[in-house]
């Protein structure tokens, strides 16, 4: 994973090597090479308006697309990423209350005000590696205090060859690629994540981009959350992933970063984007 980044940095620190699922934020100077903002290249023009710096991630604020301007809003980060640690392998976290804080971010980057939690309405690295928070204002109150809109989530699994942008709020840049393929199984340590999303070699996402929305270039929707990435060609170890196929073959790819996927999440919410994870259509792993 691409650790958060405090966390990533204490790893260092006090072992020189233990680190966490996802992309968390090691300094600039310490990370590897990783490429300037870039454009998106497609018809809608990808900024950081409605992105989040957290203390130690990326993240965004979010809609579904039954979402109403009054219902609470929700910010969407990594389940690494979660201020009480990793959840364990099998472990999901449901209305869980929650205080924390985050940036909002313009279009150009600049921080317009603070953003309060309220809970954490779900939060798992089982299966997938999310984190969804209700915030204590409605898109209607961001709307007014900030003009910013949320970024809304596409309930339809995106395409091999879908021109995204990954948009980090908490180093306010950008990586432009392509969605490369899709990983059977990602393992990762103790976790085991499905049917990932992996991009092409030109998004080279590094520690504090974890949480990140990726973003499809041609509807400007989020089609997937930014975890984690091969960093040193390890096999199926902590910031090492393996791809594990339905035959149960192996492959590794150093240098190589991963999304998880975002579409089934809406399934999942009902009317005043309540957490309902036995609605129909809904596949999130359960307590």
């Amino acid at each position: 994973m691409k650790k958060p980044l405090v966390a990533a940095l204490f790893a260092l620190v006090i072992t020189g090597a233990v680190a966490a699922p996802a992309v968390a934020a090691p300094a600039p100077a310490e990370d590897r090479a990783a490429p300037a903002a870039q454009a998106a290249p497609a018809a809608q023009a990808v900024t950081f308006a409605g992105t989040v710096s957290l203390s130690n991630c990326s993240g965004s604020v979010v809609r579904f697309p039954a979402s109403e301007d009054d219902d609470p809003a929700m910010v969407m980060s990594n389940g690494h990423c979660l201020e009480t640690g990793f959840p364990a392998p099998g472990e999901v976290l449901v209305d869980r209350a929650s205080s924390r804080t985050f940036g909002l971010l313009n279009s150009a980057g600049t921080r317009l005000g603070t953003l309060r939690a309220s809970k954490i309405a779900y939060g798992t690295m089982t299966d997938t590696d999310v984190a969804l928070y209700q915030l204590t204002t409605t898109y209607a109150q961001i709307k007014s205090s900030y003009g910013i809109t949320a970024l809304t989530l596409n309930d339809t699994r995106p395409a091999a060859g879908s021109a995204i942008t990954v948009v980090s709020g908490y180093w306010k840049r950008t990586y432009a690629c392509n969605v490369d393929g899709f990983a059977y199984r990602l393992k990762e340590g103790s976790w085991t994540w499905k049917d990932s999303v992996r991009y092409t070699s030109a998004c080279q996402t590094i520690g504090g981009t974890s949480g990140s929305p990726v973003i499809d270039n041609a509807t400007g929707k989020v089609v997937a959350v930014n975890n984690t990435g091969n960093e040193d060609g390890g096999r199926c170890t902590d910031n090492n992933p393996c791809e594990v196929s339905e035959n149960g073959t192996v492959t590794v790819r150093q240098g190589i970063n991963y999304a998880q996927q975002t579409y089934q999440i809406p399934a999942c919410f009902g009317l005043d984007n309540k957490l309902d994870l036995s609605r129909a259509g809904c596949t999130l792993p359960k307590p």
